[in-house]
């Protein structure tokens, strides 16, 4: 029987989870753990073609958990009988100090949640999730895998802010990057998808979700990403706005009389799509354009401009381009952003065939002209399988 995992990722007010098998990408059961600290708390959990639902006040992470666990259990998974190998947990920031998947202890923990002044919003919630599932399933090694990580090697001069040196160092103050799981991952199917060996490719990977981040891979190694310290940084994004001139905070601190926190809530929850148009689902943008509503048709030009902005600066920085891939739910899911974004650069030998463009299906697939010298992809990311495949390798390599 093959080994299972349990993939958690814990957010602020949110866990999503995964249990699967590494060898074969087959899921056993999946849900989605909402509104943690609420009344209107729900959780959605499916296994197989049964799906458990539950609403009502979830008090914190640990009886979160708790509920998917009872979830298991009822739909014939009880995780202390099915074997769990390993629980792999996304954390957000790894830093300087972690930069591969590494084996969970309280010396771990401890140094995780040191590095939440690194990410205030996220690392603060990982180790919740790592806590309480310690707790749930004493016995199990667990594993942490780092958003930060693929990127951990970066050029000087890419990850380096052109600030005072020695408060840079003081403060830990570089470009992390994140995403990373995902762009990892995601260059490896490129590379498989092309039937070439990973370190002779350089590729551009567009990763457009609700957050969205763009990395340049040069043979197999990241040269330059989006995202920086924080994931604030980079393409316009659901609620984050992306790249911004510094002097604006500060005029508005000024100005608009907004501290610290006010200052944190306009960048990471009201700025970005919805800042511009009011709504941060793409779905609901795309109703709204098709409603002719100006302000979503402005947000969606910002979005388009800073993405080819990125592609203009990628291809420069590679010298040469062997595919332009895009994943995620938006990379995935939007035809419209694939063929704005790489309109009229026939010029560059990068063209979009709009009949495969559009064509359904959720496999790995080409959406360029079969003779098109720049290969133009959708490659559906798997982060939960890239993660749960590091927790295995890692536990295994532990004995």
């Amino acid at each position: 029987m093959n080994p299972v995992v349990l993939v958690v990722n814990s957010g602020s007010s949110s866990i999503k989870y995964q249990l699967l098998e590494p060898e074969t990408g087959t899921v056993a059961a999946s849900g989605l753990v909402e509104r943690i600290g609420e009344d209107d708390g729900a959780v959605a959990h499916r296994a197989g073609d049964r799906t458990v639902e539950h609403r009502g006040p979830i008090a914190d992470h640990k009886a979160g958990l708790r509920l998917v666990f009872d979830m298991f259990t009822e739909t014939g998974q009880d995780l202390a009988d099915v074997g769990v190998r390993a629980v792999g947990h996304r954390v957000v920031h790894g830093g300087e100090v972690f930069y591969e998947p590494t084996l969970i202890t309280d010396d771990v923990v401890a140094a995780i949640s040191a590095l939440s002044t690194l990410a205030p919003l996220h690392n603060p919630a990982n180790v919740t999730g790592i806590e309480s599932t310690r707790e749930l399933l004493p016995g199990v090694p667990q594993v942490a895998v780092f958003d930060t990580a693929f990127f951990h090697g970066l050029p000087e001069a890419a990850k380096t802010y052109a600030i005072d040196a020695e408060l840079a160092a003081a403060h830990g103050i570089r470009k992390y990057g994140f995403h990373g799981t995902s762009h990892e991952y995601v260059a490896g199917q490129v590379a498989r998808l092309l039937d070439r060996d990973p370190s002779h490719i350089d590729q551009i990977i567009f990763h457009l979700g609700n957050g969205a981040s763009a990395s340049a891979i040069r043979a197999g190694h990241p040269i330059d990403t989006t995202m920086g310290l924080t994931p604030l940084e980079g393409l316009v994004m659901g609620t984050r706005g992306g790249d911004l001139d510094p002097g604006i905070l500060l005029h508005l601190m000024r100005t608009a009389d907004l501290d610290v926190d006010g200052v944190d809530r306009l960048l990471n929850r009201d700025s970005g799509i919805k800042g511009l148009s009011g709504v941060n689902d793409f779905r609901e943008l795309r109703r709204l354009i098709d409603a002719d509503n100006a302000s979503a048709r402005l947000a969606y030009a910002v979005y388009i401009h800073r993405l080819r902005r990125y592609l203009g600066a990628y291809l420069i920085a590679l010298g040469r381009v062997d595919a332009i891939t895009f994943t995620a739910g938006v990379g995935e899911n939007s035809p419209d952003v694939r063929a704005d974004a790489l309109a009229d650069l026939e010029l560059f030998d990068i063209t979009v065939d709009p009949a495969l463009n559009t064509a359904k299906s959720r496999a790995p697939r080409h959406i360029s002209p079969p003779d098109a010298r720049i290969p133009v992809l959708v490659v559906p990311t798997n982060e939960e399988l890239a993660i749960a495949r590091s927790a295995l390798q890692v536990v295994d390599s532990a004995g």
